[in-house]
């Protein structure tokens, strides 16, 4: 049996909660609700699964002190905290397997005289760094990474195995990147010429702000000139498309299977549902929030919320919905009254 994370009342003092109930239960786990049993702490984001959790086999409830009512009774200790979401990553934080910690390199490693290793750098096997490229320090390139040449990567970061970074492009700190995650693979540039396509070059580079992290799969185009680039702090999903001359701003989220043409350029604090497109060409403003399968085929002004193909105000999308629904109901009083 693994060892106990601690009693409710210390897990409230981790994340600066407060228990109601019984503060001295320990916790081994921290699991779902469909996974938890008498030793875990479960955790609830809204009243409905509060309702769920409170009867569901685990020990105690981590939810929002909003949902918990002072003067109330519950069946199970909660613990109440300003945001479940945040208390749970920091919760979650502290049971992360150790990352590696070099000086290490493998021996199957290929690393170019040339290349420039920061301070206690983890290089795991059959890595691949060219010449000219710097690796900040404690970064970790776990097996069969590859790092282009002249290609610069910060400090603290984490590539999972087969992530590529191409050559020139540059990494900021404490980028992660999952499993085969494609950085600079080249934009897609074609023109006519007598009746077929030729390539047009792919001279730029992608830049990654700090705290980036993109998901596994996921590629992103180098620039035709200039450079593709991401904010600080945003994160990619899984199997996303990021075309050429791209610029994504700071803590934008962008969910998997999202596909955006070259020249999309999207502001900061944006958040898009999965299997969207964007048409290229355009800008999508700052704190815009879009749905999952929206096709944005034009400029989006700042704050809005859209859904739909094409994209409009939601709201406007849902009253479609309906109309929609209701088509079949309209065809069939409209037959009625002509038959009369």
């Amino acid at each position: 049996m693994s060892a106990p994370l601690g009693t409710l009342a210390e897990l409230a003092a981790r994340t600066g909660g407060r228990v109601v109930g019984d503060p001295s239960i320990a916790i081994e786990r921290i699991t779902a609700v469909d996974d938890a049993d008498a030793t875990t702490l479960t955790f609830a984001v809204d009243e409905r699964y509060l309702r769920v959790a409170l009867g569901s086999r685990a020990a105690a409830v981590l939810t929002d002190t909003a949902l918990v009512d002072a003067n109330a009774s519950y069946p199970k200790p909660i613990l109440a905290v300003d945001s479940t979401r945040i208390a749970l990553a920091g919760l979650l934080a502290a049971l992360e397997p150790v990352r590696p910690r070099g000086p290490f390199r493998h021996p199957s490693a290929a690393v170019d005289d040339g290349a420039e290793i920061g301070a206690d750098v983890w290089i795991g096997a059959h890595v691949t760094v060219a010449a000219g490229a710097r690796i900040g320090a404690r970064t970790v390139l776990d097996a069969g990474v590859t790092v282009g040449a002249e290609a610069v990567v910060g400090a603290d970061c984490l590539f999972h195995p087969r992530a590529y970074v191409a050559q020139r492009c540059i990494v900021g700190d404490r980028v992660v990147l999952q499993a085969g995650a494609i950085i600079g693979s080249d934009g897609f540039g074609w023109a006519f010429l007598d009746g077929r396509l030729v390539k047009i070059p792919q001279i730029g580079i992608v830049t990654l702000g700090d705290d980036v992290e993109i998901g596994a799969n996921t590629c992103i185009d180098r620039a035709q000139t200039g450079s593709t680039t991401i904010g600080t702090g945003t994160k990619i999903d899984n199997l996303v498309q990021i075309g050429h001359n791209c610029r994504i701003g700071k803590h934008c989220g962008f969910a998997a299977m999202t596909g955006l043409a070259g020249s999309t350029i999207v502001g900061d604090y944006t958040v898009v549902g999965g299997q969207s497109a964007f048409k290229g060409h355009i800008t999508v403003g700052s704190r815009v929030r879009i749905a999952g399968n929206t096709m944005v085929w034009g400029d989006v002004e700042d704050g809005a919320t859209i859904s739909g193909a094409p994209a409009r105000d939601h709201r406007e999308e849902l009253r479609q919905q309906v109309r929609l629904r209701n088509l079949d109901k309209l065809f069939e009083r409209v037959r009625a009254l002509e038959l009369k």
